[in-house]
């Protein structure tokens, strides 16, 4: 019996979650654009674990050190083809995450309070989770031009 109940459970969490709509914005990318993304986040992933691992010791000298390279300078990295490929407020929002952890490494340097760092760190990750829940990437041999607005990106 109590395998019934379960099969059933199963099935009907399946039934209700494949009837539910993604409702977020596509991204069209090519598969090399959807790489380099997709390996930034897990970069940043990575190193937030990192900096709370670091927190956890109540060392800012490794939050400083695993939050820096974090920070605007691994934006630039290969980011010529993403530009006319991901829509402005995508790049802005991204680029706001990685201003974040420049802050983070200096006030943890400067302020070395674990608590401020932590609420930092808490802020930001509410902008990866809305980007989460605004975003999907889907593999295009060509990115659509209608979804993407050409921009200068700003450093």
């Amino acid at each position: 019996m109590k395998k019934i109940i379960a099969m059933t459970l199963c099935l009907v969490a399946t039934t209700v979650t494949a009837n539910d709509i993604d409702e977020r914005r596509v991204l069209p990318v090519t598969e090399m654009q959807r790489n380099h993304i997709l390996t930034e986040m897990r970069a940043l992933l990575a190193g937030t674990q990192n900096i709370l691992s670091a927190l956890a010791r109540d060392d800012m000298a490794a939050v400083a050190r695993h939050a820096r390279p974090l920070g605007t300078g691994m934006a630039h990295k290969g980011e010529d083809h993403m530009q006319a490929a991901l829509p402005q407020e995508f790049m802005r929002l991204g680029m706001s995450v990685h201003k974040d952890f420049d802050q983070i490494a200096a006030d943890a340097e400067s302020l070395k309070n674990p608590k401020h760092t932590l609420k930092q760190l808490s802020e930001s990750m509410n902008k990866c989770v809305a980007c989460h829940a605004a975003y999907q990437l889907r593999i295009t041999d060509q990115p659509e031009k209608s979804h993407a607005q050409p921009m200068r990106h700003k450093h």
